[in-house]
């Protein structure tokens, strides 16, 4: 479970960092971020939806 949880607080920690690079006109490295927070969100959510299908 604590895999979810560093996951989904990296991904929304690399999304915020896309946010101020973004304000701060840095694309490509707001594009990086995205890019890595999608992952990180993506990975927390199927990681989320094995562990309640498992539970069953």
């Amino acid at each position: 479970m604590r895999h979810i949880y560093f996951r989904l607080i990296l991904g929304i920690v690399f999304l915020a960092c896309m946010i101020y690079s973004f304000f701060t006109a840095n694309i490509p490295f707001a594009l990086m971020y995205l890019v890595l927070g999608g992952v990180f969100l993506l990975s927390a959510y199927s990681l989320w939806k094995k562990n309640k299908d498992n539970r069953r």
